[in-house]
């Protein structure tokens, strides 16, 4: 498989993450691109990156680019997927991939027009424990599902200005940590879900601070999510089996999970991968996808996430400012 010119739109934390999953695949990020062109420079020097574009613009007409990695904020996302994709560029997308269902299907209906892979960067879907954990439920060996609980909470100051809570920034809790414990539910749910009730406490600013969240999967099982942005929470996923239970700590780039069976008690560990390299099988996976090797990126669960996040949103009222008929 050739070795793909990799380009990053944003230089933060998850750039950096990237470039440094990068290099321990033995490379470098092709360029990278950012608001502020000495930013990008800065990063350029850490990580050795060959080509630092002046501006954003500039990675589209380059044809030596075969996929981009956007790290911006998520309310920027849909535009530059856009760009992205009439360039003809393959996309990974740091999640929340857009901010509703309408943003993703335009990019989703531009990738297929256009025969190119558009990936969100959903961590777990890419971990070696999930892919295991897969094989295992469709063994029957855990029996039917019955039951899922999500926890994740993250205590984040009360800054009215900064990402978290800003809805200029497309702040709260579901766009942020609630995408996680959606995609971890969707990996094991039946199909899509086909009901959704849910409980909101808004933040100073109006964003979703804490949500209470149920779901019901088309074989009827049930999943609950507890999400909250200002009270901590563990990062703590169980799925209840007829036969038995699995709990996972640190989902979203989990190692490592528990299952005790329901008969005698027993307590069984399963370890699969490294959460150190995470961004290693995004990009392993994405490459690929690109070559035509099969394609693990799991688009299909992204939608019906980004499904339900729609739904809730606007059951809550919440719209954000690039989601107003003005904006359009």
């Amino acid at each position: 498989m050739k070795n793909y010119n990799w380009v990053s739109i944003g230089c933060g934390v998850i750039a950096n993450e990237l470039a440094r999953a990068m290099a321990a695949e033995g490379r470098t990020l092709y360029g990278i691109a950012n608001r502020t062109y000495d930013k990008a420079a800065a990063f350029a020097e850490t990580y050795r990156v060959g080509k630092v574009y002046r501006t954003i613009d500039e990675v589209f007409s380059d044809p030596a680019v075969d996929i981009l990695y956007i790290s911006t904020p998520h309310n920027t996302h849909a535009p530059l997927l856009e760009k992205a994709l009439k360039s003809g560029k393959h996309v990974l997308c740091e999640k929340s991939i857009t901010l509703n269902s309408e943003e993703l299907e335009a990019a989703a209906a531009l990738a297929e027009e256009r025969g190119l892979v558009l990936a969100e960067a959903m961590t777990l879907y890419h971990m070696p424990l999930y892919k295991k954990l897969r094989g295992l439920v469709e063994s029957g060996a855990l029996g039917p599902l019955g039951m899922l609980q999500l926890n994740f909470g993250s205590y984040k100051e009360y800054d009215m200005a900064n990402r978290f809570f800003n809805p200029k920034l497309a702040g709260g809790a579901l766009l942020d940590i609630g995408v996680y414990a959606l995609s971890f539910a969707r990996w094991f749910l039946s199909g899509a879900p086909c009901e959704v009730l849910s409980q909101m406490a808004p933040a100073p600013s109006g964003v979703d601070e804490r949500a209470g969240i149920l779901l019901r999967g088309p074989a009827g099982e049930l999943a609950t999510v507890a999400l909250s942005l200002h009270t901590k929470q563990p990062k703590r996923g169980m799925a209840a089996f007829d036969r038995a239970y699995l709990e996972v700590y640190e989902y979203p780039r989990a190692q490592e999970a528990v299952i005790t069976w329901t008969e005698d008690g027993r307590r069984e560990v399963i370890r699969e991968g490294d959460t150190g390299d995470a961004l290693r099988y995004e990009i392993r996976d994405m490459e690929r996808a690109v070559a035509g090797e099969g394609n693990e990126m799991c688009l299909g669960y992204s939608r019906d996430v980004m499904a339900v996040m729609t739904r809730l949103r606007r059951d809550w009222g919440l719209v954000y400012p690039e989601e107003m008929p003005t904006a359009r």
